[in-house]
């Protein structure tokens, strides 16, 4: 089983990068299952329908999600019919938050299990993701030994926590998030394959996909700016593909995936 995670698509610019790439790393590399965190599909912050429709268009099996869920209002109106969308699993009170936590891939006689968290370093009030994620890995491991993670958090620690918690439980945990791919993909001892971060499709000459200028101001002066989203310009697309064995869900490989203008990892 080949599984392609796309990182946090960011605004217009990713959304084209996407629809532009996907059929491409697809032809190459064949997965049998694409997944991409969309929450910062809109405008920088969360997701339209129109959005969430564009990106399933673009090739993507499941969009997962992140702390800017609920950044648009309309969400609330569709994502309980959003059947290829899941949400972090942790927030507080879940069972009263719409949308899910949890979603299945089926995969010719297999089956994926595609869970969202939430890490809580500097990322708010949310639910134990070890525990809340421990209790979604026991309720998947009935169905299927392929289970595979997005944990959106802010702090490597954490993440890397996470990971080596859920070595031998998942077949893989990827983090999203900080938008800036790291160079650590690994199979850990048990058999969990693991990234820090997958890091980000948009905007190429900025400060993770916004207009550097703002960004630059606010650290030199210390004064609040509004962060803004490009809709012209270079792009790039971040990406991981992982190999997992059929028999044991185990992970075998992981591959990072970056394309961009300085250095294009993909021969046509």
């Amino acid at each position: 089983m080949k599984i392609l995670f796309v990182g946090d698509i960011v605004g217009s610019l990713g959304r084209k990068k996407l629809s532009e790439w996907l059929p491409k790393l697809k032809e190459k590399y064949k997965p049998q299952a694409t997944i991409a965190n969309g929450e910062n599909a809109a405008d920088g912050r969360g997701i339209t329908e129109k959005n969430y429709k564009e990106i399933l268009q673009s090739g993507v099996d499941l969009v997962t999600l992140g702390n800017h869920t609920w950044d648009k209002r309309e969400i609330f109106d569709f994502i309980n019919d959003a059947k290829k969308m899941i949400r972090p699993a942790n927030y507080p009170q879940s069972a009263d938050v719409p949308g899910r936590g949890i979603a299945y891939i089926k995969i010719n006689q297999l089956e994926l299990a595609v869970i969202n968290l939430h890490g809580r370093s500097f990322m708010g009030e949310y639910e134990d993701p070890f525990r809340v994620g421990g209790e979604l890995v026991k309720e998947a491991a009935e169905r299927t030994k392929h289970i595979f993670i997005d944990f959106h958090a802010e702090a490597t620690s954490e993440k890397e926590a996470i990971g080596w918690f859920m070595d031998g439980q998942v077949s893989a945990v990827i983090g999203t998030h900080t938008h800036v791919q790291t160079n650590d993909g690994r199979i850990l001892p048990k058999g969990t394959a693991y990234l820090t971060d997958v890091g980000m499709t948009g905007f190429y000459d900025g400060i993770l996909g916004m207009k550097k200028e703002p960004i630059l101001h606010k650290f030199t002066t210390q004064l609040p700016q509004r962060f803004e989203l490009p809709s012209r310009g270079r792009s790039r697309l971040n990406a991981c593909l992982i190999e997992i064995d059929d028999q044991t869900g185990k992970a075998k490989k992981i591959e990072t995936i970056r394309i961009d203008d300085d250095m294009t990892l993909f021969e046509l």
